[in-house]
């Protein structure tokens, strides 16, 4: 008597479907890799300016200039963001590739390291895989006008709370912003001064030793993933630079999400 040989319920197709949500993420995933350098990405920076400079408008077409060269260079759709220039020193918001935003500290490190035209500079923060732009441009503007100054209790406020100060006033500007849409960020700013991040702040930000200063922030950016140690273990790997204080970053991040769904439903609201 011959037994029948038995019948397997996998079917080369039904393998191969099985398996199909495998192979798409794993496509998702090389597909996400290969638009990396596409993304936005938010970073802002602030540095304190010499005495000696007696033009800031010189400093503003600086970044002009440079802006359009990393343009053509790397081929991004645009650059947006505001510098503003204060008395004693300045405070920048770019928008754009990854690249570009290094290429941009770079040359922010060369202008620390002459001297001449920035001083002590300190990255505040960077935000990354933005949805929206912030500015629809990038564009500068040299401040005159006294900005208002913090209370006295703000005396006490850690670094996380000033880089929180920050962040929400550049939001409320992006915010007021889009609703004059026609309006420039300078024209703007003359009119609500109270949009402004007060000097005060970039000031106690510049002297906090968390923050990482341009050239730091380059180092650990262009460092190894991995350093053998002598017992021939290998240490884990360090945060991407992209990512310092990850758990405020994001927090921050999740904050700018909830803030620009009440800004957005406030506009529909208040339209005609």
């Amino acid at each position: 008597m011959t037994s029948k040989p038995l019948r397997s319920d996998k079917s080369p197709l039904k393998a191969w479907n099985s398996s199909v949500p495998d192979r798409l993420s794993l496509f998702e995933e090389y597909y996400r890799t290969m638009r990396k350098k596409f993304l936005l990405h938010r970073l802002i920076v602030i540095a304190a300016l010499p005495q000696s400079l007696a033009d800031r408008q010189k400093l503003g077409a600086h970044y002009e200039e440079l802006n359009v060269r990393l343009q053509r260079q790397y081929h991004v759709e645009g650059i947006s963001g505001l510098l503003l220039m204060y008395p004693s020193c300045l405070l920048h918001v770019i928008e754009s590739s990854s690249e570009v935003l290094v290429s941009l500290l770079q040359n922010l490190k060369d202008l620390q390291e002459e001297g001449r035209q920035v001083e002590t500079a300190k990255v505040v923060l960077m935000s990354h895989d933005l949805p929206n732009r912030l500015f629809h441009q990038w564009s500068y503007k040299v401040l005159t006008m006294q900005t208002r100054t913090l209370g006295e209790e703000a005396e006490g406020e850690s670094t996380d709370a000033l880089v929180d100060t920050v962040r929400s006033m550049i939001l409320k500007l992006g915010t007021h912003l889009e609703i004059a849409s026609e309006a420039l960020p300078g024209s703007v700013l003359e009119e609500a001064p109270e949009l402004v991040v007060p000097q005060e702040v970039l000031i106690r930000l510049l002297a906090c030793p968390e923050l990482l200063s341009p050239q730091q922030y380059l180092q650990t950016y262009h460092s190894p993933l991995n350093i053998c140690m002598d017992s021939g273990r290998s240490t884990p790997p360090p945060p991407p630079p992209f990512c310092m204080h990850s758990w405020h970053n994001s927090y921050l991040m999740y904050r700018e999400y909830e803030y620009m769904k009440i800004s957005q439903t406030s506009m529909q609201t208040h339209k005609p």
